[in-house]
């Protein structure tokens, strides 16, 4: 196979494989012959992410020692699919005694995230690429975790297809023996059916109380930062649905 490398200058490369052309942005590792391009399952190349914040599961152990990875035993707080990063930082601020590992499926979205959380020189923030339910189950130990926060996920909006959807009943049996006594459960979507699903399936949950009641869910949630997505979604006339439950 053939290996050329471009002569486009500065932050802008192109290598050629064959008949497939990459294009490399800035920040993006340089592929040079004998290495192996980064390559999702999908054959789309990841973006090389280069930040002290950002981890790679396989390297922390099972389970991570996160009192080793942050320096401290600050209390951890989960964000699963961290998106574009902005909900993260923002509550990150607001909680610097807290420790935050985001999650993310996406590499782009992990790369953005990475760059925001440099941005602010957040030292309490990791974030990993990382499917949620094997994340959980190999990374962490029961009763660690002081807050989960969910933020539209994705809706698998087809009938046919919502078993796919993560917040079931299911998993959060499972999350719950991860969560400490007293940690917080937050989830929001802007898509009617799974908000509706998820806020009327939590009563059915031992081990947890509403900290909305009397309401199952509220469309303004005080103090709760909005995304970019919710923001988007709001400006298209959608609302979103909050819910909020504490472990006992």
């Amino acid at each position: 196979m053939k290996f050329l490398h471009s002569s486009v200058p500065s932050a802008v490369n192109c290598f050629y494989l064959g008949e497939l052309t990459f294009t490399c942005h800035e920040r993006m590792k340089p592929v040079w012959p004998g290495e192996t391009l980064p390559v999702s399952k999908h054959g789309k190349m990841l973006i090389h992410i280069d930040s002290p914040n950002y981890l790679k599961a396989e390297k922390i152990g099972q389970p991570a020692d996160w009192r080793a990875v942050f320096g401290n035993g600050n209390p951890l707080a989960l964000e699963i699919g961290c998106g574009v990063g902005d909900f993260l930082v923002k509550t990150a601020l607001d909680h610097p005694e807290w420790n935050f590992i985001a999650i993310d499926f996406y590499n782009k979205g992990c790369y953005k995230t990475c760059r925001r959380v440099d941005r602010h020189n957040l030292g309490n923030v990791r974030v990993l690429r990382e499917e949620a339910r094997q994340f959980v189950a190999e990374r962490l130990v029961p009763g660690s975790l002081r807050a989960v926060f969910i933020n539209c996920p994705d809706p698998w909006p087809k009938k046919k297809h919502r078993k796919r959807r993560l917040v079931n009943r299911q998993f959060m049996l499972f999350l719950r023996e991860y969560l400490a006594p007293g940690a917080d459960f937050h989830f929001a979507t802007d898509f009617d059916d799974y908000g509706l699903d998820v806020a009327g399936m939590m009563p059915g949950i031992e081990g947890f109380e509403n900290c909305l009641a009397p309401d199952l869910y509220r469309h303004e949630l005080e103090g709760y930062h909005l995304s970019k997505y919710m923001l988007k979604f709001m400006a298209e006339g959608k609302k979103i649905y909050f819910v909020h439950y504490r472990k006992k």
